[in-house]
């Protein structure tokens, strides 16, 4: 008899980039199981990436913005899929580059918010990580 097979969560990262007025850049999801439902721009980290630049990357791909990180705004686990669990990891980043636009596919439309009043979201540890900022906490 074998034992289980072991499972592990996969890392989730994301960047938290504001605009002048402190809103939030987020992202309706266009397809799959949250099509529709905003979320701020994220993704998977690639096997062997480093985890800032898995998240830079996550934020060009879906928004066609280039930044650069400031900090670290939150660390969660992710159980809203039972499974597909992760942690995730948000960063503040700065925009330093590019034309922001819906540039994948994964995302229908790009919008900012303020961080107090969010839209529909995908994922609950969104809506901790946008009251922590409404809050100052992040």
């Amino acid at each position: 008899m074998s034992a289980p097979a072991v499972r592990y969560p996969c890392v989730g990262v994301a960047v938290v980039v504001r605009d002048g007025d402190g809103r939030v850049l987020m992202g309706r999801r266009a397809r799959g199981r949250y099509a529709d439902l905003w979320c701020i721009p994220c993704g998977r980290l690639e096997w062997g990436e480093e985890v800032r630049a898995g998240a830079l990357r996550e934020l060009t791909e879906e928004t066609g913005l280039v930044a650069e990180i400031t900090g670290i705004a939150a660390v969660h686990s992710n159980f809203h899929n039972e499974e597909d669990l992760s942690v995730g990891i948000w960063f503040h980043g700065r925009v330093t580059g590019g034309i922001a636009h819906p540039a994948d596919g994964e995302l229908s439309e790009i919008a900012w918010f303020d961080p107090g009043e969010p839209p529909l979201l995908a994922f609950p540890t969104d809506a901790i990580v946008l009251a922590d900022l409404a809050a100052g906490r992040a």
